[in-house]
C-alpha cells in the first residue's frame, strides 16, 4: 500500500505503514464457509524471504541494568573490603547460606529453577525473530526488504470485502498463515455473496505483495434479529 508523495492522512486517524529495510545484497539461492489458498502474484521468485528480526530493546535494557547494578554493588563491596571495612551484610549472609544449605534444599532448588527459566527465556529471545505483526513482502529489489503490518493488511482486505454487493459489514483478521473474513449479508443469497467475496478476497491477498500469501477463510451469515 503506497501513496503519492505529499499526501497526508485525515486528521485524527492513524495507520500502520509498511516496514522497509535496506540491507546488503544476498546471493540468489446460514453460515457458509470456504477455505482456499491465494496464488502468489508475479515476481514471487528470486530468493527466500525471511521474517524481520526484533531488536529486543526492552529485554536487553533490563538485563543491562540488572548486570550494571550487580556489578556496581560487588565493586563497591570489594573496594570497602580493600579499604579495611567489613563487607556488606547481605553478601556475608548469602555466603553463609550457600555454604550451609545442601543442594537439595528447597530454596536452593527454587533459586536454580528461577535462574534456569530466565536463561531459557533469554535464549528463546535470542534465537527467535519476533515482530510477528510484520508480514514479509516479495522482494523486487535486491537491496530492499519490505514488510506489511497485519492490521494494515486486514484493513485493505476489509475495504475490498465491503465492495461486494450484499455485504453489510465485515471483520477481517490476518494471521501469518491465514486470513479470516467474517461478513454479514443483508440481501442477495448467502451462497452468491460468499462466492463473490471468496473471489474478491483471493484477488486482494494476491495484490498485497506478500512473500507468502496466507490461506483464506470466508464466512457469510445473515444479520441477527433485533430484540
Amino acid at each position: 500500500m503506497s501513496e503519492p508523495e505529499g499526501t497526508q492522512p485525515p486528521e485524527g486517524t492513524t495507520r500502520h505503514l509498511p516496514v522497509v529495510d535496506r540491507q546488503e545484497p544476498e546471493n540468489g539461492d446460514g453460515t457458509d464457509r470456504s477455505e482456499s489458498s491465494a496464488a502468489p502474484g508475479p515476481g514471487s521468485e528470486g530468493g527466500r524471504v525471511g521474517r524481520f528480526w526484533s531488536a529486543r530493546r526492552v529485554p536487553a535494557g533490563i538485563v543491562a541494568l540488572l548486570l550494571l547494578g550487580l556489578t556496581g554493588l560487588f565493586l563497591y563491596d570489594i573496594v570497602s573490603v580493600r579499604a579495611g571495612r567489613p563487607g556488606m551484610y547481605w553478601r556475608r549472609e548469602l555466603t553463609e547460606q550457600l555454604s550451609e544449605r545442601p543442594l537439595d534444599d528447597t530454596w536452593v532448588l527454587v533459586g536454580a529453577g528461577v535462574a534456569a527459566a530466565l536463561g531459557l527465556w533469554l535464549l528463546l529471545l535470542a534465537v527467535t525473530p519476533g515482530l510477528r505483526d510484520v508480514l514479509p513482502m516479495r522482494r523486487t529489489h535486491t537491496g530492499v526488504r519490505a514488510g506489511l503490518h497485519r492490521d494494515a493488511a486486514a484493513t485493505a482486505l476489509r475495504d475490498r470485502a465491503m465492495e461486494v454487493p450484499g455485504v453489510q459489514s465485515a471483520r477481517v483478521r490476518v494471521r501469518r498463515r491465514r486470513a479470516d473474513v467474517r461478513a454479514v449479508s443483508h440481501f442477495r443469497e448467502v451462497d452468491d455473496v460468499r462466492t463473490d467475496l471468496d473471489a474478491v478476497v483471493a484477488d486482494a491477498i494476491g495484490k498485497l505483495g506478500l512473500a507468502r500469501a496466507p490461506s483464506q477463510s470466508v464466512r457469510v451469515r445473515r444479520p441477527g434479529r433485533k430484540g
